[in-house]
């Protein structure tokens, strides 16, 4: 194919962060672009969840590797600040322990050192120094190579890495556990405890993902920022960013089907019955969908299912809006449990609620020491399996609200529950969402070795077919999503015979 013009339209099925980014790289190569969306509004998971007369961040909330966006708003002839002036956060997260211990980590890398120092002992700040500079290895050798490169397979990462010398295959640790390496570098427990809940970032346990996903640690050492707004504002600056460029985003325009015509893609079909040919499409959903046959028999074979036993964490999240809580809160707070490997073997090989739940809690009107003067806006999170495709789990989740009030209580936040306005998300309401996923939030979870070349590519076995989004190479979160929509747009471009595609695909 070559000499793609104007008139080679691409269809984006799904408006989250892949959608939206490879909508905005297709354009900016001069492709007709229309974005297809069921909900109502742009975003996908990133979404604005409206409550009590305001409004809150009801899905990712840490913004990191701002680079990602800078490289597309540059592409765009645009700079990011003058559409989202982010706020770098001085305090990274707050982690508290039912003991009534509490550790900070900072964006100050020697105030991060001082404060393990006094939490954890002079060894385990030289553990952490030595934990960071790891975690640098795997990123810089992996940036390139992996997350920054279309789904390489295990020889071609080999060759990819070996640029970096014999070393960079040592470097990214892919064998051993998170666990048993966080073991290696830390003698207090909970210091293990806290590194290995990174891999809950892509939706796994520490006790099952590589080593490799410490890398984690040195994406939030290079910043973490706040979305004035909310992190849901990203969202509409990209649907704004495609309106300028001509794009049309439909919301509300839920695809019941996927088309093909001489073995290639030609089209989708609208639950209307509306049919919009296309000469690529870029489908930003749940790549399970496919397999389940949600988007028709054409498609089926498409890209493989992820089976249940493989998805990653669902959730059961609480969104508040509350009186001002009396406790010191930052925008990020982490409240473990007593036993994480508990924890993390109910979830994955019981595939149960654990009996006393890590609790995430995203204190979203404290920023940088603002401190609400009368109601507080929260988002609550405990991880789960992801069975909302077998169960509607509501007895289970009642029985886990109360756990994780105990729980928040006896580490020293007690809520004012009953006088606030609460609503709560299940594993089977994110599957009702994102259906063929289960409630899965991350896609595949990234355990063992071989998982991250198990997770599907920009390309499927459908010629003109491409996949973007958390669910696909190169993982899940924003900017990895972002970095998924950037990868298709480069495999239809190079498809499409673009004289100016920007990379070999």
């Amino acid at each position: 194919m070559s000499g793609a013009t104007r008139r080679d339209r691409v269809v984006v099925v799904g408006a989250g962060v892949g959608g939206l980014v490879a909508a905005l790289w297709l354009a900016a190569d001069g492709l007709d672009v229309t974005v297809l969306e069921a909900a109502d509004a742009p975003g996908g998971k990133l979404q604005a969840q409206p409550l009590a007369g305001t409004w809150l961040d009801a899905g990712p909330t840490v913004f990191t590797m701002r680079w990602v966006f800078d490289a597309l708003a540059a592409r765009l002839g645009k700079r990011l600040d003058d559409a989202l002036p982010l706020a770098p956060l001085h305090t990274l997260a707050r982690h508290t322990w039912r003991d009534g211990s509490q550790l900070d980590l900072f964006a100050d890398f020697e105030a991060t050192v001082d404060a393990i120092g006094r939490f954890a002992g002079a060894a385990d700040a030289r553990g952490f120094r030595a934990f960071s500079a790891r975690a640098r290895a795997q990123h810089d050798t992996l940036l390139p190579s992996f997350m920054n490169a279309q789904r390489p397979n295990p020889v071609s990462l080999s060759w990819r890495v070996a640029t970096h010398g014999l070393a960079g295959l040592g470097r990214i640790s892919p064998f051993g556990s998170m666990w048993h390496g966080l073991g290696r570098h830390f003698q207090d427990a909970r210091l293990r405890q806290l590194f290995g809940r990174y891999a809950t970032y892509c939706g796994s346990s520490p006790l099952l993902a590589p080593a490799t996903l410490m890398l984690v640690a040195h994406v939030e050492q290079q910043g973490v920022w706040s979305v004035p707004g909310g992190m849901h504002r990203l969202a509409s600056t990209l649907a704004t960013w495609l309106a300028e460029l001509g794009v049309l985003v439909r919301c509300g325009a839920r695809v019941s089907e996927l088309q093909q015509q001489g073995g290639r893609i030609s089209g989708v079909v609208l639950a209307s019955g509306e049919v919009v040919p296309a000469r690529c499409v870029v489908f930003n959903g749940d790549v399970s969908a496919l397999a389940a046959g949600h988007l028709g028999p054409a498609v089926q074979r498409a890209a493989p299912a992820v089976t249940a036993q493989r998805r990653s964490l669902s959730a059961i999240t609480w969104t508040a809006v509350l009186p001002r809580v009396q406790a010191d809160l930052l925008r990020h707070n982490v409240y473990f449990s007593d036993d994480s490997p508990r924890e993390f073997r109910a979830l994955f090989a019981q595939r149960r609620l654990p009996t006393q739940p890590t609790v995430y809690v995203c204190a979203q009107d404290r920023e940088n020491g603002h401190t609400p003067s009368d109601t507080e806006r929260l988002l609550c999170l405990v991880n789960a399996p992801a069975d909302g495709d077998t169960t509607d789990g509501q007895v289970n989740a009642d029985a886990c609200e109360q756990r994780m009030l105990a729980h928040l209580a006896q580490c020293g936040l007690p809520l004012p529950w009953e006088q606030g306005t609460v609503r709560r998300s299940t594993p089977h309401d994110f599957e009702r969402r994102y259906p063929g996923s289960g409630g899965a939030l991350y896609g595949r979870a990234s355990h063992g070795w071989q998982a991250s070349f198990a997770r599907a590519g920009a390309r499927c076995a459908l010629p003109g077919l491409y996949l973007a989004g958390g669910g696909v190479h190169p993982g899940p979160g924003v900017p990895m999503a972002a970095l998924s929509g950037q990868r298709a747009a480069e495999c239809v471009a190079h498809d499409l015979g673009l004289a100016d595609h920007r990379r070999s695909a």
